[in-house]
């Protein structure tokens, strides 16, 4: 193929993926703000799902207890944190176009410059000299955080199989960075080696925080409730930067499923 050809191949299959972005976006969008809804900070909890929510949950915790149950004495090992390293820079270039549609260009310069470091001067992500030497640390975001700048509400609390807790915000967010990635545009092979690396990162972070995560599953009165509380705990704080103690004022042990 000659040059000019592979050219228009790879600016079609660009011009192809960024038509199906802004389509997915505005699909998404309207989805979300007709399912969600906009509104105010929310407290409390909303989950009128709880019944389909426990038996979802039921079958993460056997396929955990299965095939991911860390060994708290071990600890994550080199290969374990290499993954890690590697899947989180490659998640990088979604955060960028999120902190963009935010309106937010200081972290999405900021993480385009960590991302371009340590792809390089880091082997791929493994090492991080974008922080270590640059002071670039990561910005967190993802379309859920993006839905929520643009004021749509978290709806009603949601347990996903094999990804876990969420709301119905975040799971349409997820569905969306999936569409979104940049790393998509990429020819097939280097995609499919994204994805798997992504994926294994996830993986990876499971192995890292198994104390914790262990703790919950295992070692709770009601792991569902618990792991309920806690996430929507955290993700509020991650969201509105603050914490909102009337929106915490339940106690797991005290969940009507228990009595």
């Amino acid at each position: 193929m000659s040059k000019a050809g592979a050219s228009d191949e790879m600016g079609g299959r660009a011009s192809g993926h960024a038509r199906r972005v802004v389509m997915a976006l505005a699909g998404m969008t309207l989805l979300a703000l007709a399912a969600c809804g906009p509104g105010p900070r929310e407290t409390g909890i909303n989950d009128p799902y709880e019944a389909s929510n426990r038996q979802t949950h039921e079958f993460n915790k056997s396929v955990d207890a299965a095939f991911f149950r860390g060994d708290d004495d071990q600890g994550a090992g080199p290969v374990a944190r290499t993954l890690y390293n590697v899947g989180n820079n490659l998640s990088l270039p979604g955060k960028v176009v999120n902190s963009l549609l935010q309106g937010r260009p200081e972290p999405a310069i900021k993480n385009t410059f960590r991302f371009v470091i340590n792809s390089t001067l880091g082997l791929g992500g493994i090492f991080d000299p974008a922080g270590s030497s640059f002071s670039l640390p990561e910005t967190d975001t993802d379309f859920g955080e993006t839905l929520h700048v643009w004021g749509v509400g978290e709806g009603a609390y949601v347990e996903l199989p094999f990804v876990g807790p969420s709301t119905e915000r975040d799971a349409l967010g997820m569905v969306v960075d999936f569409v979104i990635n940049p790393l998509n545009a990429l020819p097939e092979k280097e995609r499919v080696a994204a994805s798997a690396l992504r994926l294994g990162g996830h993986f990876a972070k499971r192995r890292i925080y198994s104390a914790t995560i262990d703790s919950v599953l295992y070692d709770s009165a009601d792991s569902y409730a618990q792991g309920r509380l806690l996430y929507l705990q955290n993700r509020r704080f991650e969201l509105n930067g603050e914490e909102t103690n009337d929106a915490y004022a339940y106690d797991p042990y005290d969940d009507p499923a228990l009595q």
